[in-house]
C-alpha cells in the first residue's frame, strides 16, 4: 500500500517550497538514517523540515511521534519517555535538553535514492499524543491502513482531486494539520500551501496568489475570517471551506456564508478515530450539523446503560463508532484501550450526539465535563489540574471549559491557594505545558464544591465565579 500516492504538486510551508520529487528525495535520506529505529520523535514546527521528517518516517516504516514545539518540559519529557523514541528529528540548531534522544538535523542529511521496501499496511505510522480527561497525554497508535482509509473517504466526500490547491496554517502535530493537511495532500496529489499560521490575511493571499481552492480551518480561524471583510471576500473564489476540530458556532457559519458565499463543510472526528462523519461537497450543509458517516464508517447512539438510542433527531446518546480507520490502541495502556471499546467492538467517543432520521449528526456535548475544546485544540482538564497542583502554594484545583467568543471555550481554573495571584499561576502552567493549555482565567476560591464521595462537582463551579 503506497500511503503517499503517486505524482503530485509541490509543498510550500511558510514561504519555502519543495517540488514533490525533491521532497521525496530528502525524505528518503531521512528514511535511510532512521531505518530500524523503534520510533522517532519529530520537533513538529510549521516547517519543511517537519514535513520531510514525517514523510521520511512513513517511507522507512518507523513510527513517527510528533512533538508539539511549544511543549513545556513536563509534557515534552513525558512524550519522549513514554513513546520510546530513539531519535529526535528537527531542523539544524533546534534546542534539546539533557536526557533527550540524540538530535538528527534533517537539513544536514544527504538526499536518498527513494529505494525502500513498502511497510505492511497494519504497521504503525504515527503515535499522536492526546489529552484525555485525566492524567498525562496518551499515545494513540495510528496505522498506515487507517490513514489511507480515512483520507480516501475524505477525498470521496469532498471531491478532493489533484486539481485542488490545499491551503491551511494548522499545527503539524495533530490529525487536522498533519494527517489531513499534509499526508492528505500528498496522497491525493494536490499542491499544499501551508501559511505558517492560520491568519485570515494569509488565507486571503493564498486564494489570490496561489489559486487556493480547498481551505482547512478550526472555528477560531473562521470566526476571525468572518470578522475580516477583505479576507473573507478573497475566499469567494474557493471551492470548499472545511471546518473541524471543534463545533462551528451557528452564528459563525452564517457570517462566513454571508461574507464568502460558502456554506462551510463541517466534519467530526477524534485522534483515535480520524475523521468519521462529514458533510459532503455535493450535499446539503446544515449549521450545527457535522454531516453523515463517511464510506465504511458505522455509528450508533447508546444510553448510559448501553441501551440503543433512536435516530429521531431529538434523543441524545453517546456516539459509538466502528470503522477501518480506528486506532490500534493506546501505547502501553491495555486497560485504557479495553475501556474505550464496548463488548461488541464499538469505540466509545465520549461525545454526546443526536442523529436525525436522514443520518445527519449533531454533536451536542461531552459525556464528561473534563475535555475542553479551545481554538481547535482538545485539552484535558486533568493535565492542567495536575500542573496547578504542582505549585507549592496550591491546595486544590479544578479546571473546566467556559464559553469564549473567539476560541469556543477557554480554559478556566478554580484554585484554592495561599500567597499567589492569578497571573503567577497562569505563568506557572504555561511554563510546564503547551501554551494553548494555560488557563486564561483563574478564580481564587476558598473551597471547591464536592459530593459525599469527595469528588469535585464541576457543574457547580460557575457558582464560585465573581
Amino acid at each position: 500500500m503506497d500511503l503517499l500516492g503517486g505524482t503530485g504538486g509541490p509543498v510550500r510551508v511558510a514561504g519555502r517550497e519543495l517540488a514533490r520529487e525533491e521532497l521525496l528525495r530528502r525524505a528518503s535520506g531521512v528514511a535511510a538514517r532512521i531505518g530500524g529505529a523503534d520510533a522517532v520523535a519529530v520537533h513538529a514546527t510549521a516547517s519543511l523540515e517537519t514535513v520531510v521528517a514525517v514523510v521520511g518516517g512513513i517511507l522507512a516504516g518507523v513510527p513517527v511521534v510528533p512533538l508539539p514545539p511549544d511543549s513545556g518540559p513536563d509534557e515534552r519529557a513525558h512524550i519522549l519517555g513514554d513513546s520510546g523514541a530513539r531519535l529526535l528529528l528537527a531542523a539544524r540548531g533546534a534546542e534539546t535538553f539533557e536526557g533527550e534522544p540524540p538530535l538528527v538535523p534533517v537539513d544536514d542529511l544527504p538526499p536518498g535514492d527513494g529505494a525502500a521496501a513498502e511497510p505492511a499496511p497494519g504497521a504503525t505510522a504515527l503515535v499522536l499524543y492526546t489529552s484525555g480527561t485525566t492524567g498525562a497525554p496518551k499515545g494513540v497508535l495510528i496505522s498506515r491502513s487507517a490513514i489511507a482509509a480515512g483520507l480516501d473517504a475524505l477525498a470521496d466526500a469532498w471531491a478532493w482531486t489533484p486539481d485542488d490547491v490545499l491551503v491551511h496554517g494548522l499545527p503539524l502535530f495533530h490529525v487536522h494539520g498533519l494527517v489531513l493537511g499534509v499526508l492528505g495532500a500528498l496522497r491525493v496529489g494536490s499542491p499544499l500551501v501551508h501559511t505558517g499560521r492560520p491568519r485570515p490575511e494569509a488565507y486571503a493571499a493564498a486564494a489570490r496568489d496561489d489559486g487556493g481552492t480547498l481551505f482547512f480551518g478550526v472555528p477560531t480561524v473562521w470566526s476571525r475570517t468572518a470578522a475580516d471583510p477583505a479576507a473573507a471576500g478573497a475566499l469567494r473564489g474557493a471551492r470548499l471551506l472545511v471546518s473541524g476540530s471543534a463545533p462551528l458556532p451557528v452564528p459563525v457559519f452564517e457570517r462566513l456564508e454571508a461574507r464568502t458565499g460558502h456554506r462551510p463543510v463541517e466534519r467530526y472526528g477524534m485522534t483515535e478515530t480520524l475523521i468519521t462523519v462529514s458533510a459532503r461537497a455535493d450535499g446539503e450543509r446544515h449549521p450545527g450539523y457535522v454531516g453523515t458517516p463517511l464510506p465504511g464508517v458505522e455509528t450508533r447512539l447508546a444510553a448510559e446503560d448501553g441501551a440503543p438510542v433512536p435516530s429521531d433527531g431529538e434523543t441524545p446518546g453517546e456516539l459509538h463508532v466502528r470503522a477501518p480507520l480506528l486506532f490500534e490502541g493506546y501505547l502501553n495502556r491495555p486497560e485504557a484501550t479495553a475501556a474505550s471499546f464496548t463488548a461488541d467492538g464499538w469505540f466509545r467517543t465520549g461525545d454526546i450526539a443526536v442523529i436525525a432520521p436522514d443520518g445527519r449528526h449533531r454533536i451536542v456535548g461531552r459525556a464528561s465535563t473534563d475535555l475542553i475544546k479551545s481554538g481547535g485544540y482538545r485539552i484535558g482538564a486533568g493535565e492542567i489540574e495536575n500542573a496547578l497542583l504542582a505549585h507549592p502554594a496550591v491546595r486544590e484545583a479544578a479546571v473546566v471549559g467556559t464559553p469564549h467568543a473567539d476560541l469556543g471555550e477557554q480554559v478556566t481554573a478554580y484554585v484554592v491557594a495561599d500567597g499567589v495571584d492569578e497571573r503567577r499561576l497562569i505563568e506557572f502552567v504555561a511554563g510546564r505545558l503547551s501554551a494553548h493549555k494555560r488557563p486564561r482565567t483563574v478564580h481564587l476560591v476558598d473551597g471547591l464544591p464536592r459530593n459525599a464521595m469527595g469528588k469535585v462537582v464541576k457543574t457547580r463551579l460557575g457558582e464560585l465565579a465573581p
